[in-house]
């Protein structure tokens, strides 16, 4: 026989209050003394009562979700990020919907009608390839005001984002190799039109200026953030006459297509040639040798996109519409043994 489903009334009279103190309780527990709550959470607990999503969402006029956009979610890097998020967003009773971008363009229109649908209440944006013409979308609609950017941007946009140091990045990985004694220091580069290539492009020109080290064009090579970029970028420095000692890469995946089409070639990590990533992937740690790169706090730039989130989709919002500062994690230089002095 099924059994008889648990009401709001049968919560009530085991903890011996009103209903509208078991909702409040449920609602707006900071309204309770102590007691009250802990009585009523054990009534909860002891009739296995459950709350009704759907009709609390009704009554709220939200959906109790927020929609992620990954632009792969194949790549590793973004494990973190999401588990940062879902540990937010968990504490808050908010599910959490999450599309992959990687093989078409996001379509402005079809996400703009999952908040039309009520399907969602916000969205985080790890892609930084939305079109002015999407987000122009949004900002017809109203929506603006719910969506964050994490870890990418759109520049020339006034919405709120949370982003890593990347600058900064890049300058402490040319600084260390510097430090160990290179001079000719490679970088191979993000995609082309992508945010974080350009920022942390900037940073490592900056601090090779700053050091005054030596430029060459062809030491600049073009990637994508993929292992293959990587490959691609070795044979081009093998086939170099002048040689760079060292390669700071714009991603650690780079690093590690680069590393391994070195070393199956008879060029050896660090010895011939040293390398720095950047991201901290969890591989980093145990590759072949295990790779020096820049540490991003990737369950912080989660953990807080969905706070701030959750700041701008409240009945009162806590996030100006007119925020622009970025809210900035900072990064650090994780040393282990793919970096070394060069040989000569």
């Amino acid at each position: 026989m099924a059994q008889k489903s648990v009401r709001i009334r049968d919560v009530a009279k085991e903890a011996g209050v009103s209903t509208a103190t078991v909702s409040r309780a449920l609602s707006n527990p900071e309204l309770l003394t102590e007691t009250t709550r802990e009585t009523v959470f054990a009534a909860i607990r002891s009739t296995g009562y459950r709350v009704n999503k759907a009709a609390r969402n009704l009554r709220t006029r939200q959906a109790g979700a927020v929609l992620v956009l990954v632009p792969n979610l194949g790549n590793p890097f973004f494990s973190q990020i999401l588990a940062g998020m879902s540990e937010c967003f968990g504490d808050s009773d908010t599910s959490v919907l999450i599309a992959d971008t990687k093989d078409q363009a996001p379509s402005g229109k079809l996400i703009v009608d999952y908040f039309l649908d009520s399907q969602v209440d916000g969205m985080i944006c790890l892609d930084g390839g939305l079109s002015g013409h999407e987000l122009q979308q949004f900002s017809d609609k109203g929506l603006s005001n719910r969506i964050v950017f994490a870890c990418e941007w759109v520049h020339d946009t006034c919405l709120p984002s949370v982003r890593s140091d990347n600058a900064r990045g890049a300058r402490l990985a040319v600084q260390h190799l510097f430090e160990l004694g290179h001079r000719k220091i490679a970088h191979i580069t993000g995609p082309q039109e992508n945010v974080l290539t350009h920022a942390r492009r900037e940073g490592m020109l900056a601090e090779r200026a700053r050091l005054e080290l030596p430029v060459k064009d062809e030491w600049i090579i073009r990637g994508d953030f993929s292992l293959e970029s990587g490959r691609r970028a070795a044979e081009k420095i093998i086939a170099m006459e002048d040689r760079p000692t060292a390669v700071f890469c714009a991603s650690d995946q780079v690093a590690f297509g680069l590393m391994s089409t070195l070393s199956a070639n008879g060029l050896r990590v660090p010895e011939d040639i040293s390398v720095v990533g950047f991201d901290d992937i969890e591989l980093s740690e145990y590759y072949v040798p295990a790779l020096t790169t820049i540490r991003q706090d990737r369950h912080a730039l989660g953990r807080k996109a969905a706070t701030l989130l959750m700041e701008c989709i409240e009945p009162e919002p806590v996030v100006s519409a007119e925020r622009v500062a970025p809210v900035v994690v900072d990064v650090e230089l994780v040393v282990r043994q793919s970096a070394a002095p060069p040989a000569n």
